[in-house]
């Protein structure tokens, strides 16, 4: 027997409403049915009921470790999409990555969960692999830019933490939350 793909995940929320919209609304996710107490929530109901499950959470001692939620995306575009839409809404954004493989926009939903939406790039690369991407060049010069760093650096992995620094100015430059 083989695990095929991951079913979905299931988080304890504060503040129920405010956590149902952010995914619904900012996320894009379908709320599939919901009880006064659980949203459960697709982003393709049609062959997946539920990937999110959100529930309200009873007490203080209901509050997750969540290492982070992650969401695929079909393209690119997508990624630099959301960047802009989270800029706009004040959501809270830690990095813009390449992991040669993927792209990947990290980011904090309401209570503090790290998430990342990605995109799988059609390059292979060896992890860890972290170079920060700026989102606002446009797609066709990320997609440059990740293939010639992935052709020097794809079979041993890499880490630019200067990149880090350098992006972390720029959105605080771009008015970015950070």
């Amino acid at each position: 027997m083989a695990v095929k793909k991951l079913g979905h995940v299931g988080i304890f929320a504060q503040d129920f409403e405010k956590m149902r919209d952010f995914y619904s609304k900012m996320i894009g996710l379908t709320i599939t049915d919901e009880t006064p107490t659980a949203a459960f929530m697709s982003s393709n109901p049609q062959e997946e009921h539920h990937e999110l499950l959100i529930a309200k959470a009873n007490d203080d001692a209901e509050r997750t470790n969540v290492q982070q939620l992650s969401f695929s995306c079909q393209s690119l575009d997508d990624i630099v999409s959301y960047y802009q839409k989270f800029k706009a809404q004040g959501v809270q954004v830690s990095r813009a990555v390449s992991h040669g493989n993927a792209v990947g926009l990290y980011f904090f939903d309401p209570e503090g969960n790290r998430c990342e939406l990605y995109w799988t790039t059609p390059f292979k690369a060896r992890q860890p692999y972290a170079v920060a991407v700026d989102l606002t060049r446009p797609t066709h010069e990320i997609l440059r830019s990740i293939e010639d760093d992935v052709k020097i650096h794809g079979a041993t992995g890499h880490r630019d933490t200067e990149s880090f620094v350098r992006q972390r100015e720029q959105f605080k430059r771009d008015g970015v939350r950070v």
